[in-house]
């Protein structure tokens, strides 16, 4: 069994043989791993004005790299980031992971449509435009779930099989609570989370909704969405995943909770006793749980604090 069958099997609640899947949103590290640049962190200001052989040796590279990433950790999947992000790169990265590493790993692209969180320059305006205008905010959803879905349908008219799945990463609570009442996030997200992942199901594809931060006023909406999986069940926002998996892991796949903030600032022994209790709660089903970080391996976090995880993870993550 391939580390993507042993993936998709997880996503689906079934029982896979030996160790706990593992994989991270993003692995930021490559620089500290491998003296290499991660594709996030670098600028392709002179992209347009490259040959086409630089721009495949670009692409080339950051497909090695992402091979590289998977091999080194025993990732059983990467979310792809593409740079630059426009459909025919995207299409060449993925081939080129696939000649240098076939079908062993699955591959996720980012592909959530819905509203997120926004930043601190534009909160007043959204928030404005919450109570003010709502057919406005209707309008831009639809055009914005459409695009992603005609996406989607692109990829898998012209490309089938190089894509496994959909991370849907908006952002929707802080730490302490969702900035969405159940009310607006009944209005302006559920329909459109709901019809984007009903069509990339459609079209063969899987889905793992990502949100940090306390999503438990929502969490029922969120596995009502339809997606295979919820990530990150931070706790720093107080998610308890032990909670969740008796509440919720009838109905959807689970991924991380491992706390990031003891990664980066933690003793050595609340990091080990953190990445334990994730592995024991994560694991309790028997089934349908994916070994990550509560949010990914991100600038700034120690590498060798990753790697106590990922060895811990090696020795103690594995199926009886």
């Amino acid at each position: 069994m391939t580390e993507r069958e042993r993936f998709i099997k997880t996503l689906h609640r079934e029982p896979v043989p030996g160790r706990v899947p593992t994989f991270e949103l993003e692995f930021y590290l490559t620089m500290e791993a491998f003296g290499r640049v991660h594709p996030g962190q670098r600028a392709y200001h002179q992209w347009n004005q490259m040959s086409p052989k630089e721009r495949h040796l670009h692409l080339d590279d950051q497909a090695d790299l992402a091979v590289t990433v998977m091999q080194t950790y025993n990732h059983s999947a990467m979310l792809l980031h593409v740079n630059p992000g426009d459909f025919d790169s995207v299409v060449r990265f993925m081939e080129l992971i696939r000649e240098k590493s076939g079908d062993e790993f699955a591959l996720m692209s980012h592909g959530d449509p819905t509203f997120s969180i926004p930043d601190g320059n534009e909160m007043m305006a959204f928030t404005e435009r919450l109570y003010e205008d709502g057919e406005g905010l209707h309008k831009e959803a639809r055009q914005r779930m459409q695009n992603s879905i005609a996406f989607a349908e692109k990829l898998a008219a012209h490309h089938p099989g190089l894509l496994d799945g959909f991370c849907l990463c908006s952002d929707y609570c802080f730490n302490t609570n969702p900035f969405f009442s159940r009310e607006m996030f009944a209005e302006f997200i559920m329909p459109y989370l709901k019809e984007t992942i009903a069509a990339y199901r459609d079209l063969g594809f899987f889905s793992i909704k990502h949100t940090d931060g306390n999503i438990m006023p929502i969490i029922d909406m969120l596995v009502d969405s339809g997606a295979d999986a919820l990530h990150s069940l931070d706790p720093q926002g107080g998610v308890d995943l032990a909670e969740v998996s008796r509440d919720w892991g009838d109905q959807i796949a689970l991924c991380g909770n491992v706390n990031c903030a003891l990664l980066q600032t933690g003793t050595q022994e609340e990091c080990e006793a953190d990445i334990r209790r994730s592995l024991r709660d994560g694991m309790a089903r028997g089934a349908g749980y994916v070994f990550c970080t509560s949010n990914c391996a991100y600038t700034g976090l120690p590498l060798e604090r990753y790697e106590l995880m990922n060895q811990i993870w090696i020795k103690e993550g594995v199926y009886s």
